[in-house]
């Protein structure tokens, strides 16, 4: 051990205070200059953090101050990127969780030969999405290339050059995207894709199912995203100063009622739609025939996995942690989401009991995820009596909507579309009424301002911005909200439900002229299990019994039967 270190560690195990001690090096008139106080703690230790440490705690003057700032700035912003990452990671954990509820909720809610069927789509959601996102998704989302605009991205293909370029390659950005980045955004993507598969369940092609799994998370949703999350999207709430916002505010989506939930609801209900109802579904008069799930306890399941998910599908979507004011928002988005969840689940069980004078469990399930879709747009905004409110109109819409699809034969096994397409729209509508200023200002404080000074000479070149309180408008049904955000809401409900249909409607007729959107009425009432999947996902039989198989003769339903839609019996 060199003198300098003897002497430092006699002062700290000895405690000598004196303040005229000193390490005094051996004089030598050809030495070169004395090190530093930091340079001689540092040379004296092999372990740089015990040595920053003595730097800060015997260091004086200048030298040791200098010195613990740089080094607390530097070791601050590595704990915030990792900080940071550990949230983005673990919210990207429970939101990917919310693929083994949607795999619950659709069995239970099938019938048993079914099963096997829509436990592979989920499973297949996750696959094909990351696939597609991977390779244009994510680009069209976010990609920031050359040419950036408010209406698709333009690079990041294939994730190309993705840690070198923020906006691009050649213009790089110290906001530039991470790894955490797009796996949070891809779990998001593959939720969206995962929603039609229960308004389709029981008679949709596999080849037509795997088809719309891709198209979606590759093209029609990275639109609807690059349209509201992304920073240039023409759009969004939150979109870089040098673009102008729509109305003066944009589209309030925090976590994706609309962009989300809408987008695949409604890919769902045209499928649905086009594909027509089961066979059976209605009698030869029109009137519902029931056709409950095969498992009332994998319904539980799913609907508690699907909560749990929740709270990294909206607290997650802060993005950030790593200031009081981002927890804050983050925790208030759980509350929000736990009161939603439980008003809307609170609000079915009633309005079943008044409809069939039973309590019903299915419904109450239902409610619940109804109340969360219905505050997945505002969870950060709104007022925690609103969030409750907000969730029992979501279960009256939800119910509604059900009973007119009903009417006009629409058959939603899962009733996935109203949930997600129909009271996603009402999702965002209350946010753009119900948005408090004080939240909306912690939100979204420094992210939306606007022009204070433009170029006499050039209008479209902003001399000056500003970022007045009064540029970050909030709901409609507080005074001084006014209705420029309400008006963003309407506009952005349009869009996507727009946009959704000009892709969807399309692409499901041209499967259905090519014979490969619905399945043969023979394979469907034996169930897809076993004429499409080789087996049942229940084995019922003893110890080396044979699996089943199917025989298209023994199970063909009689013309006159298909036509009305209604087969008789069931092999569920």
């Amino acid at each position: 051990m060199s003198g300098f270190a003897m002497a430092l560690a006699r002062r700290v195990l000895t405690g000598n205070d004196d303040p005229d001690w000193a390490y005094t090096a051996p004089t030598d008139p050809d030495a070169p200059p004395d090190p530093t106080c930091a340079e001689k703690i540092t040379a004296a230790f092999s372990t740089a953090g015990e040595a920053e440490a003595l730097i800060a705690l015997l260091c004086t003057g200048d030298e040791g101050a200098d010195f613990l700032t740089d080094t607390m700035s530097a070791r601050s912003g590595e704990i915030e990127m990792g900080l940071n990452t550990a949230w983005m990671l673990t919210c990207t954990a429970l939101v990917f969780v919310m693929h083994a509820g949607f795999a619950m909720l659709c069995a239970g809610a099938i019938r048993s030969k079914n099963t096997m069927n829509i436990l592979l789509q989920t499973v297949l959601d996750a696959i094909t999405t990351a696939i597609a996102f991977y390779l244009v998704g994510f680009a069209f989302a976010y990609g920031w290339g050359d040419n950036p605009n408010g209406v698709i991205g333009d690079s990041l293909f294939a994730l190309a050059h993705f840690e070198d370029q923020g906006k691009g390659v050649d213009n790089p950005d110290p906001t530039k995207y991470f790894w955490k980045d797009w796996v949070f955004q891809y779990a998001f993507a593959a939720t969206a894709t995962t929603i039609p598969a229960g308004c389709v369940a029981e008679r949709f092609n596999f080849t037509a199912y795997l088809a719309y799994s891709f198209f979606i998370p590759a093209w029609v949703y990275p639109l609807v995203v690059h349209w509201v999350w992304s920073p240039q999207g023409w759009l969004g709430y939150v979109r870089l100063k040098e673009f102008n916002h729509l109305f003066r505010a944009g589209m309030m989506d925090f976590a994706g009622s609309g962009v989300v939930h809408m987008t695949g609801g409604f890919a769902g209900f045209w499928g649905a739609l086009l594909v027509g109802p089961r066979m059976g579904r209605f009698d030869a008069s029109g009137k519902p025939v029931d056709m409950p799930g095969h498992s009332a306890v994998l319904v539980v399941l799913g609907t508690v996995l699907l909560w749990f998910g929740w709270y990294g599908f909206n607290p997650g979507s802060v993005l950030l942690i790593n200031n009081s004011t981002l927890a804050a928002v983050a925790g208030r988005a759980a509350v929000c989401t736990t009161l939603s969840g439980a008003g809307g689940g609170l609000s079915a069980l009633a309005l079943a009991f008044i409809r069939h004078k039973a309590w019903d469990l299915v419904a109450v399930c239902n409610g619940v995820l109804v109340g969360f879709v219905s505050i997945t747009a505002g969870a950060h905004v709104l007022q925690p009596w609103a969030a409750l409110i907000g969730g029992m109109i979501g279960a009256c819409i939800f119910e509604g909507v059900c009973i007119l699809y009903l009417k006009f034969k629409i058959d939603d096994p899962l009733s996935a579309s109203p949930m997600h397409g129909w009271c996603g729209i009402w999702a965002v509508l209350w946010t753009g009424l119900m948005a408090t200023k004080r939240f909306t200002l912690e939100a979204y404080g420094g992210l939306h301002q606007h022009c204070a000074e433009w170029n006499p000479e050039d209008g479209d070149d902003c001399l000056a911005y500003e970022d007045d309180p009064a540029n970050y408008p909030f709901g409609l049904f507080y005074p001084g909200g006014g209705g420029r955000l309400f008006a963003s809401q309407v506009v952005g409900v349009l869009v996507i439900f727009g946009w959704v249909a000009v892709n969807m409607i399309p692409f499901f007729l041209i499967l259905k002229f090519l014979g490969k959107l619905r399945i043969s009425p023979e394979e469907e009432q034996a169930g897809l299990d076993v004429s499409k999947h080789g087996g049942s996902a229940y084995n019922h039989g003893e110890k080396g019994e044979s699996k089943p198989t199917f025989d298209m003769q023994k199970v063909a339903p009689a013309p006159s039967d298909y036509a009305q839609g209604h087969v008789v019996g069931s092999l569920a």
